[in-house]
């Protein structure tokens, strides 16, 4: 994908997209958005906002795929959560007026609007149903917080990769073959996204390959064995 191969609309409500916060919201309400909206385009592994920055509005995805991570005191990479299409970035620090909690960094080659904040806040405060989406969002974010210091602290390695391999496919969902997941992470970030180490995660990899549970292609991971996953990750809602 290269710059200009996407034209972003200058309204959202000629955006297209359908299931994201902000898509939900009148087309009146959207074009109040518009009025100081930019877009960017951002290459595969360029940083969108970095942690401990402020925040200057909300990033909205038109097309690609985000990470969102955050450097422990070790200087280690933790990956807290993926964004993609319709997903908005940004907001909790922009409603609390705080820095950046983490770092957003392109995972291939996206394409990615901004929505001015007092922009933002003016829909935000008229919008009840916009209101309780966001509170959704948080409550959410607040809800995989809580779990992913349960999981580190008590799961094991292969369980922690096992759980990773399923958010990925219910994040970004599988390729058309019905396995394959349609995302390529690096080892060292499957690795992050499971608190392990490098190392560490590809032995996993190959002992859940040997049984019959995925299978790799390169640096592409296809499922084979879904139910079973979800067992060992110990998912169950």
């Amino acid at each position: 994908m290269k710059r200009g191969a996407v034209k972003i609309p200058d309204k959202c409500s000629e955006c297209g997209h359908k299931e994201g916060v902000i898509c939900k919201i009148a087309d009146i309400e959207k074009d109040i958005l518009s009025e100081k909206k930019g877009s960017n385009y951002y290459k595969k592994g360029q940083v969108i906002f970095y942690e401990g920055n402020h925040s200057n509005g909300l990033y909205c995805i038109y097309k690609g795929k985000v990470k969102i991570s955050k450097l422990g005191e070790d200087g280690k990479e933790q990956i807290v959560r993926f964004a993609k299409e319709n997903d908005i970035l940004g907001y909790r620090s922009m409603l609390s007026k705080e820095p950046y909690h983490g770092t957003a960094t392109a995972m291939e080659d996206c394409y990615v609007c901004m929505v001015s904040k007092d922009r933002f806040n003016q829909v935000l405060e008229q919008d009840a149903k916009l209101s309780m989406n966001v509170i959704q969002l948080l409550s959410k974010d607040l809800r995989n917080a809580e779990q992913l210091l349960i999981d580190v602290a008590q799961k094991s390695v292969k369980e922690r990769i096992a759980e990773s391999i399923i958010k990925l496919e219910r994040t970004f969902g599988l390729k058309e073959d019905g396995k394959t997941l349609d995302v390529i992470l690096t080892r060292s970030e499957l690795a992050d996204m499971a608190a392990t180490t490098t190392e560490t995660a590809i032995r996993t990899l190959a002992q859940l390959t040997e049984e019959a549970l995925i299978s790799l292609n390169g640096k592409a991971i296809l499922i084979e064995n879904k139910s079973q996953l979800i067992n060992i990750a110990g998912i169950y809602d």
